[in-house]
C-alpha cells in the first residue's frame, strides 16, 4: 500500500480487495455516530464492497450478523445496533432530490452512521464533517482511494487509522 497526504487529502494505492476491506474495517472501528461517508466511483469500482465490509465490521463489533445486501433495488438498507443505525444508500437510480428527501436520508445524516452510494444526487446537502471516499481502477487488481474531508478531527482519525494501517499490508 502507498499512500500521501495532504492537510485535508489522503491519496491511497490498495493494492488487493484485501487490503480495500481492511481500510473499510479500520474506518468502521473508530467511527462513532453521526457520520457520513460519500462513496464516489464508476460501477465496479468497490463502492458497495467497501460499504459491505463496513458495516459488516459494525455489526460484527456489537454482536450482530447479518447479510449486506446491495441496496441497488431497494435504495437504502438499514441496520440496527444498540449504539447507532447505519444507513446504506445508492441513488444511482433517483431521478430528483425530492426522491431523496422523500427515503428520510437527509435526516438520517444527524443522528447515524450513513454510507452512500452515488452521493452526486445529493446536491449541496452533504454533512460538513462528511468523508469523501472515491474509489477507481488502477493497475490490475489495484485501487486508488482518495479520502477527503473537511473536519480536522475526522481527517486526524483517518490519518491514525491509515498510519497503523500501513503495518498489516
Amino acid at each position: 500500500m502507498e499512500f500521501k497526504n495532504t492537510k485535508s487529502q489522503i491519496i491511497l494505492t490498495l493494492s488487493s480487495e484485501r487490503a480495500t476491506a481492511l481500510l473499510a474495517e479500520r474506518i468502521a472501528r473508530s467511527t462513532g455516530t453521526n457520520l457520513t461517508f460519500l462513496l464516489y466511483g464508476q460501477v465496479g469500482a468497490g463502492k458497495t464492497f467497501f460499504a459491505r465490509k463496513f458495516i459488516q465490521e459494525v455489526l460484527s463489533s456489537q454482536g450482530l450478523f447479518e447479510d449486506v445486501p446491495s441496496p441497488t433495488y431497494t435504495l437504502i438498507q438499514t441496520y440496527e445496533t444498540p449504539k447507532v443505525d447505519i444507513w446504506h444508500a445508492d441513488l444511482y437510480r433517483l431521478v430528483s432530490y425530492e426522491d431523496i428527501i422523500e427515503l428520510g436520508l437527509i435526516d438520517a445524516f444527524d443522528s447515524n452512521i450513513c454510507l452512500v452510494e452515488w452521493p452526486e444526487k445529493l446536491e449541496k446537502n452533504i454533512p460538513l464533517n462528511a468523508v469523501k471516499i472515491e474509489l477507481s481502477h488502477h493497475l490490475e487488481g489495484e485501487r486508488i482511494c482518495t479520502l477527503t474531508c473537511e473536519d480536522e478531527k475526522v481527517m486526524a482519525n483517518l490519518k491514525l487509522i491509515i498510519k497503523k494501517l500501513e503495518n498489516d499490508i
